[in-house]
């Protein structure tokens, strides 16, 4: 049954128990105690529920920056598990699909087996890979400066920087990051131009932690939310933009290097209520 299948007598209802049982329907779908409460207020029925939800997941979000002399710098942080390499891969060949040429930077030196993971996609992509180990850079920063100076010497104009997968709560790796931003700043003007954080939407009202953490400690510009192919729980992606004041730029449906999608509000709205 639909979202609002599941709402629309509840929603309609005037006494204490209907309301209380709206609320349970929409935090068991991960929205939060913050927007399970707006949605309460103006949602009577299945278009003000939608537009409820667009209303809170905000503006559309800009395409992604380029700088004004490549190459753009992306970076792409996250924590382990949230399939932030895979959303690396995914964004090259989306770019790469709007005619722009991508590097893929390793920046991943601490989990054993990343650079290669990494240079697997770039291979499927045929871009050119910079990564760390076996004679080369072996400091995450070090590698991200490598990459750059790849991308200026080949005419390449986007770099992507997968960074280490950090649990939000290691402060010496965060502190690494902060030193990656710092590098790149310094060795290209407006670097890094896009700073986006990859969340897993399965984890719930953890994703909204690991953003706040990681938007204190540096300056994001964006959300890419993964794993909604797997998971009932989208609502996880309104509590988010209501938690964070940071746009969701893409969406991860899939295990493919086609399955990331500019984010719609709108569209994700509709099919967010109306999916059985």
């Amino acid at each position: 049954m639909s979202l609002w299948g599941r709402l629309a007598r509840f929603v309609t209802g005037k006494d204490h128990g209907a309301r209380m049982e709206a609320e349970r329907i929409l935090l068991e779908a991960d929205f939060g105690v913050a927007a399970t409460e707006a949605i309460l207020k103006d949602a009577h029925d299945q278009t003000t529920l939608e537009a409820a939800v667009v209303d809170l997941l905000g503006p559309p979000p800009a395409r992604l920056a380029r700088a004004d002399r490549p190459p753009t710098v992306v970076l792409v942080c996250g924590v382990n598990g949230t399939g932030k390499t895979t959303t690396v891969a995914k964004l090259g060949h989306l770019l790469q699909r709007e005619g722009r040429s991508v590097l893929l930077a390793a920046a991943d030196t601490f989990r054993a087996g990343a650079a290669a993971q990494l240079k697997v996609w770039a291979d499927r992509l045929n871009a050119p890979f910079v990564g760390g180990g076996r004679g080369g850079a072996s400091d995450p920063a070090a590698v991200a400066f490598d990459a750059v100076q790849a991308a200026a010497a080949r005419g390449i104009d986007t770099v992507i920087v997968d960074t280490a997968g950090r649990l939000h709560t290691d402060e010496r790796l965060i502190e690494e990051l902060r030193k990656v931003v710092r590098v790149v700043a310094k060795q290209q003007p407006g670097a890094p131009h896009e700073s986006l954080l990859v969340l897993d939407a399965t984890v719930g009202q953890n994703a909204v932690q690991q953003a706040l953490v990681f938007a204190a400690a540096i300056p994001l510009t964006g959300l890419v939310i993964t794993k909604l192919d797997g998971t009932a729980k989208g609502g996880s992606v309104v509590a988010l933009r209501r938690a964070v004041p940071l746009p969701v730029r893409f969406l991860g449906t899939g295990e493919g290097l086609g399955d990331l999608e500019m984010f719609d509000a709108t569209a994700y709205a509709r099919r967010l209520v109306r999916a059985e």
